[in-house]
This record gives structure tokens, C-alpha cells and sequence, in this order.
């Protein structure tokens, strides 16, 4: 996806998590749900064909390839202007170019890392390097955050409720119980549009931060441009999928294996965004074809920008590093 990302608070915890077997415990539990995860993509990779998956992505033509590139380059460029919002939004007066940068190189290790690690620790580490203040960072984090989701409520609204995907035979929920959560999802979309432009109280409290409600144009602008995002990355994976199967259909799996991924919190969604394909479009699509498009999703959405993102930030570090000896002072509008 991915393209996604929620914050805990790091506020000491009281109850049971202050008992000293609680660590150990959650540990263990960890280890035991990545060990079923790792023995169940096992048991999966031994029943893949994988010589028809490499003969699937060798079948690739250059020119379906380049404009999955291009899909993947509007993607990034469109999430990079996120934080812009934050900037309007905050008033602060770092340049274009820099904030896009940091957007980019933590959206990047989001995607790969998982949320606390790219879209928090990053995005505090390098503004910080900036000069920004903790209080302007978390609002532009949380601003961030709300144009990535209320995007996501308002496009997975308008495909659950109105091109409902096709669901496997004997699926669990149905279409009407699809239809309702897409109606659900549309309501909470309005809501956020609606307080952003109606609401008397414009201050809240999160955390001891102090947050605004933005305004209802700004609110609107949010919304557009998330859904716009993962527009595009359903565009990407449709494209690689080679129209074989609906748009929407496609859109609505994404966006059903972008939220598992979160609330599994693996790294990178590993193994939770090829289960959900495989699970929801195999009786759609052939496996092997599937998985040749997932790989070169992850190649081209989550590995090469991680290329890239790891030289930028490496670059960006040591250049913080040189004008903190210096003396100078960060970029600045």
C-alpha cells in the first residue's frame, strides 16, 4: 500500500501492563503469532508453482512495467504533499522541496517499517533536525495521518457501496454486508467534513497537544487528496493485475488488505497483503498470476523507493550532521 499510518502514545501504562510478567507475556505472544505466520506463507510457498510465478512476471511488457513505474512516481508525489497541508495548516516556513523530502523518506519507511517507525520516528526525527517544535510536528503528523484516512473512508465508502466487489462463493460477509460498511464508511467521511466546517469549538487536546480543527476547505482538500492516493495505487495494482479483473473489485481488496495489514502490524504487511489477494480474487484469477503481480507491486512500490529513501535520508543526516557543526542554521523557507 500502504500506501497508511496510526500513533500510540508513549505515556507510561498502569493496570496490568505495570506487572513484571506482562513483558514477557506480550513477548510471547508476539513470537508465537509470527511463528504461525512464518509456518503459514511456508505452507503456502510449498503449494505455489513458483516457475509459472517467474514465467508470469517475465511475461511483463516493458511498456505495462514503465507506466506501473509512473503509477508508483504519482503515487509518491501526491503523499510527498501531504505535509504541505501540515505546513499551511501550522504556519510554519520550511521550503517546499524539504518538506516533500521528509514526507517522502517517511512514508517510504512507513510502507517498509511499519507506522511507529516511518511515519512517527522518522517524520520527529528529521523535522526536529529542522528546528521545528515538537507541538508543530505532531500537528502536522496527526494532519497527515487525517488526509491518509478520511481519503481512505470516502473511496472505500464509495466502492463498498456503489461497485461492491465480487466476493468468493461462501464468503463470510456478503454484498449487502459489504453495501452497509460502505454506507458506514461514507457516513464517517461526512462527519469529519462536517465538524471541520461547522463546528463552534475549534480546539482539542491530544496527548497535552494542543489541535485545531482545519478548515472546512482545507478538511475537503484532505479528503480529496487521500482518496486520490489510494486511487492511484488501486490504479497501480489494476495495471499489474493486467485489467484481468474489475477496477473495483481490485480497489476494494486493496483497501480491505491495507487495513489487515495494520492491524496485524507486520512489517511491510508481509505475507497479510498476498494472503488477503489470494484469499478474496483466486477464484478470479489464476494464483500464480496474482503473485506475480503482488512481487512486482512490492518491487516497485516498496523496494525501490526504499532504494532511494535509505540514500536520501542517509544524505539528509549527514548533511544535519555538517551544519550542526557548522553552526547553520536547517533550510528554511
Amino acid at each position: 500500500m500502504t500506501a497508511a499510518s496510526t500513533t500510540r502514545s508513549l505515556a507510561p501504562r498502569s493496570g496490568i501492563t505495570g506487572k513484571p510478567w506482562w513483558p514477557w507475556l506480550k513477548r510471547g505472544a508476539t513470537l508465537v503469532f509470527f511463528g504461525l505466520v512464518t509456518w503459514l506463507l511456508v505452507e503456502q510457498a510449498r503449494a505455489i508453482a513458483w516457475d509459472e510465478v517467474f514465467a508470469a512476471l517475465r511475461a511483463y511488457r516493458p511498456a505495462l512495467l514503465l507506466g506501473a513505474l509512473g503509477l508508483a512516481l504519482a503515487s509518491f508525489c501526491l503523499y510527498s504533499c501531504f505535509d504541505l497541508l501540515g505546513r499551511h495548516y501550522t504556519g510554519h516556513t520550511l521550503r517546499t522541496s524539504t518538506v516533500m523530502l521528509v514526507t517522502f523518506i517517511s512514508y517510504v519507511f512507513n510502507l517498509n517499517l511499519g507506522s511507529l517507525v516511518g511515519g512517527v520516528a522518522f517524520r520527529y526525527r528529521l523535522y526536529s533536525r529542522l528546528k521545528l517544535d515538537t507541538a508543530t510536528i505532531t500537528r502536522v503528523l496527526t494532519l497527515s495521518m487525517l488526509t491518509n484516512w478520511t481519503g481512505y473512508l470516502l473511496l472505500g465508502g464509495l466502492v463498498f457501496a456503489f461497485a461492491t466487489p465480487e466476493l468468493p462463493p461462501h464468503w463470510k460477509m456478503g454484498s449487502g454486508g459489504l453495501q452497509v460498511l460502505g454506507f458506514g464508511l461514507l457516513a464517517g467521511a461526512a462527519a469529519y467534513l462536517l465538524l471541520c466546517a461547522l463546528s463552534r469549538q475549534r480546539s482539542f487536546s491530544l496527548r497535552g497537544h494542543a489541535l485545531e480543527l482545519p478548515s472546512g476547505r482545507l478538511a475537503l482538500l484532505q479528503v480529496a487528496m487521500g482518496a486520490a492516493n489510494w486511487l492511484i495505487m488501486s490504479g497501480l495494482m489494476f495495471l499489474l493485475l493486467q485489467q484481468k479483473v474489475a477496477f473495483p473489485t481490485v480497489a476494494g481488496v486493496l483497501l480491505v488488505a491495507a487495513v489487515a495489514g495494520v492491524v496485524a502490524h507486520v512489517p511491510a504487511g508481509l505475507g497479510v497483503l498476498e494472503a488477503v489477494f489470494v484469499a478474496l480474487l483466486s477464484h478470479q484469477i489464476p494464483t500464480h498470476q496474482l503473485l506475480a503481480a503482488l512481487v512486482a507491486y512490492r518491487v516497485i512500490y516498496y523496494l525501490v523507493p526504499l532504494v532511494i529513501a535509505t540514500a536520501a535520508y542517509l544524505v539528509t543526516e549527514a548533511r544535519a550532521r555538517s551544519l550542526a557543526g557548522g553552526g547553520a542554521q536547517s533550510p528554511a523557507a
